[in-house]
C-alpha cells in the first residue's frame, strides 16, 4: 500500500506553523486546501491535551463558521490524531501566507475566549466534559506570541 502524503514530511524537522498539507480537486472542479495547523514540535515538544485540542476544536470552529469573509469557504477545522495540532479545509486555492490573518483572528478568539465552551452540553457534543479551555487558551496564546508574530520560512512551508 502506498504511503499517503502526509506521511512523508519529515516530522523530526517539522517546526510548528501554518503549512499546506495538500489541496485536492473536488470532481466538480472545486479545489479543497488541507492546512496544517501545528501547535507543537512533532516527537520534540510534549503533544496537546486531547481535552486541550478539543476546547480549541469547538471555539476555532465556531469562530471560523461564522467568520464574516471566511465562514462560507470553511469545510472543516478539527484536531490531529496525533495531538500535535489540527486541521483546517478551505474550499478554494491557498498558500500559507493567504490565511495568516485568519489564524492570528482565530487563535485571538482562543486565546481570550471567556465563558461556557460552544456546544459543550450532554444534548450537543458526544464528550462535551472532555475539555480543557485553559490549556486551549495557553496553547493558543504561545501559538500567537511564538509563531504568528513572527512568522518564518519554515513556519509557513514544510521541510524539504
Amino acid at each position: 500500500m502506498e504511503k499517503i502524503a502526509s506521511f512523508t514530511i519529515d516530522h523530526e524537522r517539522l517546526e510548528r506553523g501554518i503549512f499546506v498539507s495538500r489541496r485536492d480537486v473536488t470532481p466538480s472542479g472545486d479545489v479543497i486546501t488541507t492546512f496544517d495547523i501545528r501547535l507543537t514540535r512533532p516527537n520534540r515538544d510534549p503533544a496537546a491535551r486531547p481535552e486541550a485540542l478539543h476546547a480549541m476544536e469547538h471555539l476555532a470552529a465556531t469562530f471560523l463558521r461564522n467568520h464574516t469573509q471566511w465562514g462560507g469557504r470553511v469545510v472543516y477545522w478539527g484536531p490531529m490524531g496525533c495531538m500535535t495540532g489540527n486541521y483546517l479545509l478551505l474550499s478554494g486555492d491557498y498558500e500559507s501566507r493567504d490565511i495568516l490573518p485568519l489564524i492570528k483572528e482565530t487563535m485571538e478568539f482562543v486565546a481570550g475566549f471567556e465563558g461556557e465552551i460552544p456546544g459543550a452540553s450532554p444534548r450537543d457534543c458526544g464528550n462535551w466534559s472532555f475539555m480543557d479551555p485553559e490549556e486551549a487558551r495557553r496553547l493558543a496564546r504561545r501559538f500567537l506570541d511564538e509563531v504568528i508574530a513572527d512568522p518564518r520560512h519554515e513556519s509557513l512551508n514544510y521541510p524539504e
